[in-house]
């Protein structure tokens, strides 16, 4: 009797655990089912760039273009008409300052059919016709007097802060210059083209105080004391 007692609780317990494993074989089953199945980045294709050069970066490098120490400023842009034998020929007239604000400056004045390329061949004659403007502490060393056709400018030197006291084509010449201190006045032609030229041949005129003296033959010491 009690074997077969102790055969029946073994098949009992047996029993039991067949029961628990095919319960949590379908716990399982459903948590399987219920979470979702990771996905899987998509193999990146391979072209024939990615294949050479795996892992390099193109880096950009941006040049800024060199700026140009010269400034160029139109003055005048006139309209000119020419009679020719079959009619009348329309053409412009530019009148363009050259200058790089560090003692040299010129004057260019040029004639063309467009706009644009009247103020190209002014810019280029400009820069063919540059001098060099001595200046004494921001200014000019002497008073002068400049003249050329019809027009005169005279100038003087200013003191320190003054500024450019100047107008119109006067003003553009002294500022792409590089003077920050000067007198002027503009006497006789108001014509841009005349009063250009005329600052122009006053700047040609200056002379420093170190020319005088070796031209008088004596040093600056004695040349200032005298």
């Amino acid at each position: 009797m009690e074997e077969k007692e102790i055969q029946e609780v073994e098949t009992v317990e047996t029993e039991q655990t067949a029961e628990t494993a095919e319960v949590n074989e379908t716990v399982e089953t459903t948590e399987a089912t219920e979470k979702p199945a990771e996905e899987k980045p998509a193999p990146a294709k391979k072209g024939r760039g990615q294949a050479k050069g795996k892992g390099r970066k193109k880096v950009e490098t941006v040049e800024n273009a060199p700026q140009s120490e010269w400034k160029e400023r139109v003055v005048q842009i006139s309209r000119v008409t020419k009679v020719v034998k079959g009619g009348k020929k329309l053409s412009f007239r530019a009148i363009v300052i050259v200058g790089n604000c560090n003692g040299q400056v010129g004057v260019g004045c040029a004639k063309a059919s467009e706009v644009i390329i009247a103020i190209q061949k002014a810019i280029a004659e400009g820069r063919k016709n540059l001098i060099t403007v001595p200046i004494f502490k921001t200014t000019i060393p002497h008073p002068i007097t400049g003249r050329s056709g019809a027009g005169a400018v005279m100038l003087k030197p200013a003191s320190q802060g003054t500024g450019v006291i100047a107008g119109g084509a006067v003003r553009a010449v002294l500022e792409l210059a590089g003077i920050e201190n000067i007198l002027s006045k503009s006497l006789g032609s108001k014509s841009p083209l005349n009063a250009a030229n005329a600052t122009m041949e006053a700047l040609k005129e200056l002379r420093t105080f170190n020319d005088v003296a070796k031209v008088r033959g004596l040093s600056l010491k004695q040349m200032l004391n005298a």
